[in-house]
């Protein structure tokens, strides 16, 4: 800053007789720290739920690792995670009503952080969601079971909200993921039927979802069956011998160690 505009300071009392200039300067320093404050903020709550992620995800891929060492096959064929997008937060802020603050974005969203779990059979969905909340740092907030009890237009998958902690340079905060735990074939329905819903122009809305409807039951016998199946299969293996069984043993060992 010159001479003349150190002189124009000393000399005003009022903060109106300030030259524009310099007035709109100040606003632009002051909202850009504003800004500034509010991007490291969010930022920094993202990490938490990045964090979050990164943590269940561990779990469940160690889960599945034991699980292939003890029954000799993996549990989980898949693992997808999303962290939601910062428009996604503010529209959903906005349909529940409520102002758009780091309180009450981590008070009233469970969601932000998602996992989405693959498995092959239905009996493996329980497995791993039970053994993913007995852990000691896993807080499970709520369980909704919607394959026992579908979603009237056939929606199946089991949906857990869970809160672990994560442990930063300075201090450790609980943070809120969801887990969605559902087989090959629900994923399957439920990837087709998003993609449809958000179709636009379809006129016959109500004979479509029927149809939906009963590819979810037709999907659900399936999955029924496969298990059926499975265990079927694992029951005869037991008619061999001890060193068949042995060396088949030996050899998804073998493998194992080599992944």
């Amino acid at each position: 800053m010159n001479n003349t505009t150190d002189n124009q300071l000393t000399n005003i009392d009022n903060l109106s007789e300030l030259p524009q200039e310099i007035l709109n300067h100040d606003a632009l320093l002051k909202n850009a720290g504003k800004l500034l404050d509010t991007m490291l903020d969010f930022k920094e709550l993202m990490l938490g739920y990045s964090c979050a992620i990164k943590e269940i995800r561990t779990k469940l891929e160690i889960l599945d690792k034991e699980f292939e060492v003890i029954n000799q096959r993996n549990p989980i064929s898949s693992i997808h995670t999303r962290l939601k997008s910062q428009t996604s937060i503010m529209e959903k802020m906005a349909r529940k009503g409520l102002d758009y603050t780091r309180e009450n974005i981590e008070n009233n969203l469970n969601d932000i952080a998602g996992l989405r779990v693959i498995c092959s059979y239905v009996d493996d969905i329980y497995r791993i969601a039970d053994a993913l909340t007995n852990q000691d740092d896993i807080e499970l907030i709520a369980r909704k079971d919607y394959i026992e009890n579908p979603k009237p237009n056939g929606y199946r998958s089991l949906h857990l909200i869970v809160s672990i902690p994560i442990f930063f340079a300075e201090h450790t905060k609980k943070v809120r993921a969801e887990v969605q735990i559902r087989t090959i074939a629900m994923d399957f329905w439920a990837s087709l039927e998003h993609e449809i819903k958000y179709k636009k122009h379809i006129t016959n809305t109500e004979e479509i979802a029927e149809r939906l409807k009963k590819c979810s039951e037709v999907i659900a016998y399936t999955d029924n069956m496969m298990q059926s199946i499975r265990a079927e299969i694992d029951n005869t293996a037991g008619e061999q011998t001890e060193e068949e069984i042995i060396f088949e043993k030996l050899k998804r060992y073998d493998k194992s160690l080599g992944e």
